[in-house]
């Protein structure tokens, strides 16, 4: 609204916000969150962002599916063999318009040329190249024999130089085929030197200058000129790898002769360059093409260099490929055989892959692309919300010690300052003592003994391990994704409440390895046979023992009893089913070294097999640990009270 030169802006009220974006980016970070705290894999949940597409459309399995459905469809578009069969009726054509002129002369000449007719062989290549002497009596007859060559030669032509205008009728006149030779020389020439590296800068020039008529395309340089034709070239090789032994004879005996020794000997020479310079195409593979519809050399080569096009795209949409981005997508390409609306689809997902990167929510690596650690944090601060949603106990563990400490939590209170303190200073009360002995004005003069410091709580420290179970079996009966979300809430509590605390996830199969955040949300379950505890419980205490004034933590979920332990003799894992008292011994033994070390093992167990609630019980009676049994939704909950509890020695 305008009064005078004042302006009253507000909410938009036309319809859809114009400066909106298409897609939520927080959105799709908590929907890969929500696969991965499901139990899902983080990189197949960031694929399948983009497959779903921004809520659920536009995604790279419509464009997929489209192109899936136009590749059904030019495989059904007709009989690649209609060269050969159009030029087969033309042929009959010819030879029954030139026997009905002989029946109706006489003499010995008419009765030999029937003879000569009668005797053709049965090939139609081979037919075509004997009448290329033959004199015609039929004036009707030598046109129709000529329509075969022309024909062929145009379509030949026209499909490997898009700017040969009434190719068929270019094709027939002698001074075009020396024009064109003249060019496909020239071409050769050129793309012989850029083979050699040479500069062709101004070759490239001079040649579109005397022969651009025949590239509409307008490439700008020798390689976007090999691009057009070299993909032309597979389109026609590949038509000669679906045909059949007898068909690829015939066509490539027609090609011969109506192209004739000069023009087919420069296009032999140019698919040899063009082969050499784009070895990537795929010239030997053929398709199996059917239909009624007889296809003419044009049309069936199109029908090929479609159905390759759409198997580029395809190959592009799946994003398989190790470091494989929307970048690789040929939008293009896309506009080209989807549509305008599919290639807007495409931009779409790239500006939000871009935007997830820009934000910092996504970084890439050579697999791929993967959460950041800033993404790591709102999805494990989303863990930990569904974690304490559940708790109905209010705030454990806290356990005060009073004493001025860098490492603890603000008071409220402050101090003077004492030589040694390495406490944060208290800025304003500072500047207040400063002001009140010194009176105002600017600059303000400090003293030693306007100093103050801000007091803290000192919080009692805490050594955590948490050991999770990674075998297969965690995924097969559903328990993967409570694991995840357990450990990743309390990583979350601890790097946000706790920072004084140490954390060390522990992740074991049939071998043990120490986890980071980032880790274990696209950790994958151990496909091997093992359940290592006794290498996890080595692991936890290199951890303990790196804390010494810590008060010592570990936690145990599990859903299987110790199968396998590390070889005393060559370090290597060993399984066997069921656990030989080998295993069991040997996980016994770190059990003992961490009691001794003062650690209390609390373990979670999931499931009901009667071996690991006996095993589970007999080591926390052994530790002075207790034993959980949690229900799946429950895990998260249990583990983060008795971290809670057991930091500050409640037992």
């Amino acid at each position: 609204m305008v009064a005078g030169n004042r302006f009253r802006y507000g909410q938009w009220r036309g319809g859809p916000d114009p400066l909106a974006p298409p897609y939520d980016v927080r959105a799709a970070v908590d929907a890969v969150g929500a696969d991965v705290l499901a139990g899902g894999s983080l990189r197949e949940s960031l694929r399948e962002l983009l497959r779903r597409g921004p809520q659920g459309r536009g995604g790279l399995d419509d464009l997929a599916a489209r192109a899936r459905r136009l590749r059904r469809e030019a495989l059904r578009r007709g009989d690649l063999d209609g060269a050969v069969t159009r030029a087969r009726a033309l042929l009959d054509q010819a030879l029954a318009a030139e026997r009905d002129e002989l029946r109706g002369r006489d003499g010995d000449d008419a009765r030999f040329a029937e003879a000569v007719l009668d005797n053709l062989p049965r090939s139609t290549a081979r037919a075509v190249e004997e009448l290329s002497g033959y004199e015609w009596a039929s004036a009707e007859a030598r046109q129709t024999y000529q329509r075969i060559l022309d024909g062929l030669r145009g379509e030949v032509l026209e499909q490997r130089f898009a700017g040969l205008r009434d190719a068929a009728r270019a094709a027939a006149d002698p001074a075009t085929q020396r024009q064109l030779a003249e060019m496909m020389r020239d071409l050769n020439d050129l793309l012989a030197r850029h083979a050699r590296a040479e500069d062709t800068t101004d070759a490239f020039a001079e040649f579109m200058r005397r022969h651009g008529e025949f590239f509409p395309e307008r490439p700008r340089d020798v390689d976007e000129l090999v691009d057009v034709l070299a993909r032309r070239a597979a389109a026609g090789e590949r038509l000669m790898r679906s045909l059949s032994d007898r068909q690829r004879e015939e066509l490539a005996g027609l090609m011969r002769q109506s192209l004739g020794d000069r023009l087919a000997g420069e296009l032999s020479r140019l698919d040899g360059h063009l082969r050499s310079l784009r070895p990537d195409l795929n010239w030997q593979r053929g398709e199996r093409v059917r239909g009624d519809q007889p296809l003419g050399y044009g049309e069936a080569t199109g029908a090929l260099d479609e159905i390759a096009e759409l198997d580029e795209l395809l190959d592009s949409l799946d994003q398989d490929q190790p470091g494989a981005t929307l970048d690789d997508v040929d939008v293009e390409a896309v506009a080209r055989t989807l549509g305008r609306e599919a290639a807007d689809d495409v931009r779409r997902l790239r500006e939000l892959e871009r935007e997830l990167r820009r934000q910092g929510w996504v970084t890439r690596d050579a697999e791929g692309l993967t959460l950041s650690p800033k993404a790591l944090r709102r999805l494990a601060g989303t863990a930990l919300r569904r974690v304490f949603a559940d708790l109905t106990a209010g705030p454990r563990g806290q356990h005060d010690l009073r004493s001025a400490g860098a490492a603890g939590e603000v008071s409220g209170a402050s101090r003077p300052w004492e030589y040694g303190d390495e406490q944060p200073l208290d800025v304003v009360r500072t500047l207040t003592r400063a002001v009140r002995r010194a009176g105002t004005g600017v600059p303000v003069q400090l003293a030693v003994e306007d100093f103050e410091v801000v007091e803290t709580e000192r919080r009692a420290s805490a050594a955590v391990v948490l050991c999770v179970d990674l075998s297969y079996s965690m995924i097969s009966q559903g328990r993967w994704g409570p694991m995840k979300q357990t450990a990743l809430a309390l990583s979350h509590l601890m790097a946000t409440r706790f920072p004084q605390d140490a954390l060390q996830i522990v992740g074991f199969g049939r071998e043990a390895m120490p986890l980071t955040q980032q880790e274990l949300a696209a950790v994958e379950p151990d496909m091997q046979q093992g359940t290592n505890l006794q290498h996890a419980l080595r692991l936890a205490g290199r951890h303990l023992r790196r804390h010494p004034g810590a008060e010592p933590v570990v936690l145990v979920v599990t859903d299987g009893e110790p199968t396998a332990h590390l070889d005393p003799e060559d370090g290597e894992a060993y399984f066997h089913w069921p656990p030989l008292p080998e295993t069991i011994t040997a996980t016994i033994r770190e059990v003992d070294k961490l009691t001794r070390y003062g650690a209390t093992l609390n373990l979670f167990m999931l499931g009901d097999d009667p071996g690991l609630r006996r095993f589970v019980d007999a080591v926390a009676r052994r530790s002075k640990g207790r034993m959980f049994t949690p229900d799946l939704d429950d895990l998260g909950e249990y583990v983060v009270s008795d971290y809670l509890r057991a930091r500050h020695g409640h037992r």
